[in-house]
């Protein structure tokens, strides 16, 4: 089995990528479904395709799967990615319906996202999803890659699909990430990023006024404190 993607440190829940090997025992896939309003996916003559970025072991992603089969009345396939291979591994173990797709994938290597994404649509014979979701993921490409490499993901993951349904962490969520780890070095944009404060406001203006996005629905909060935000 391929090695879990997690650097040297004592403590388990210091991560560079944001793979959890536990994270759905301390944020239950159920709250996020709750949140999420059944009104606005749309029907389409074909079947509803969505996609799943950093998906860590599918328990979000199968109930993602039920709410939007009774949400929009017709077969719902998932692709579903993750830049971990032993979640993903776990994913696929746990996996009983072959309209959700597991693949390990880091979103932000260019030809192999293009290689797994692309094909994916082809074989559906779809240019878009309907849906493409990304929950708790944009703090880890921000402290991986920095302020562009956050705004490069953004401005990919906003066409890929029809909906885009995204949930950012906080700032506080950027000083926990810190300061579970003893290296600092291992964040090394950490310092130099302009973007921090209000992280969802500041993505919420990249997406309408940068990218020309609508948003068109706002969550409450969760019990960790995060909001989902629906642009299309």
């Amino acid at each position: 089995m391929t090695e879990h993607l997690q650097f040297k440190d004592s403590n388990p829940g210091a991560v560079k990528y944001g793979n959890f090997i536990n994270y759905y025992q301390f944020h239950p896939p159920e709250e996020r479904i709750g949140l999420l309003p059944k009104d606005i996916w749309v029907q389409n003559s074909n079947d509803f395709l969505a996609l799943d970025i950093g998906c860590n072991s599918g328990d979000l992603t199968f109930a993602l799967w039920k709410f939007l089969k009774s949400a929009v009345m017709q077969d719902v396939f998932f692709l579903a990615v993750d830049i971990d291979p032993v979640l993903i591994e776990r994913a696929k173990e746990a996996n009983k319906d072959n309209r959700i797709c597991f693949h390990c994938l880091d979103i932000v290597d260019e030809t192999n996202r293009n290689h797994v994404i692309n094909n994916y649509l082809q074989l559906k014979n779809a240019v878009q999803f309907d849906a493409v979701f990304c929950f708790s993921t944009t703090m880890w490409i921000h402290l991986n890659h920095g302020d562009i490499g956050l705004k490069v993901f953004l401005s990919y993951i906003s066409k890929l699909g029809k909906l885009l349904v995204i949930e950012p962490q906080p700032w506080k969520c950027y000083k926990s990430a810190l300061k579970r780890v003893k290296d600092k070095t291992i964040f090394p944009y950490f310092q130099t990023l302009k973007i921090r404060g209000n992280i969802e406001s500041e993505i919420e203006k990249y997406l309408v006024e940068e990218i020309g996005l609508v948003k068109v629905f706002d969550s409450e909060r969760t019990n960790w404190d995060r909001k989902i935000m629906i642009f299309k």
